[in-house]
This record gives C-alpha cells, sequence and structure tokens, in this order.
C-alpha cells in the first residue's frame, strides 16, 4: 500500500527548493511523469503552479489540483 499526504503537504513540499518526483493528470487527460522538478511560483487564487525540471530547463503550468503523486506518495484532496 502506498503512502498518502494531504495536498497541503504537497504544497509545502513543493515550496522548498528540494528536488521533487510527480505524476500530473494534463488537460488533454493523460499521465505526465516529471522528475527532478521544482516549484517556482504559485497562483493561490487560479490553484496554479509554475515547475522547473531541472534536467531539461522546461518550465509548466500545473493546477494542485490535479497532481496525483508526489515522490511516491498518492495526493489526498
Amino acid at each position: 500500500m502506498s503512502k498518502r499526504i494531504h495536498i497541503s503537504t504537497m504544497c509545502d513540499m513543493l515550496m522548498k527548493p528540494d528536488p521533487v518526483d510527480l505524476v500530473v493528470l494534463t488537460k488533454h487527460g493523460r499521465i505526465m511523469e516529471m522528475n527532478n522538478c521544482i516549484g517556482l511560483t504559485f497562483d493561490k487564487y487560479k490553484g496554479t503552479r509554475r515547475i522547473k525540471m531541472l534536467s531539461s530547463g522546461e518550465c509548466r503550468t500545473i493546477r494542485d489540483i490535479l497532481v496525483m503523486s508526489i515522490n511516491g506518495c498518492e495526493v489526498m484532496i
């Protein structure tokens, strides 16, 4: 059984400068794995967050509610 964490704990983890691994549902319904990423900024009102993948330097905007797991831990709402 996998470990589960609350979405507020996930937000706290993304505020720290430590790299994390994420599994996110995209707007097209696909599951995307992002390895070795850090959180840059977040918008509390929109519920979005800017993520930077350290391996490629690519930046993406994701919704907090669509994060399925972080570092192998399932995210609960």
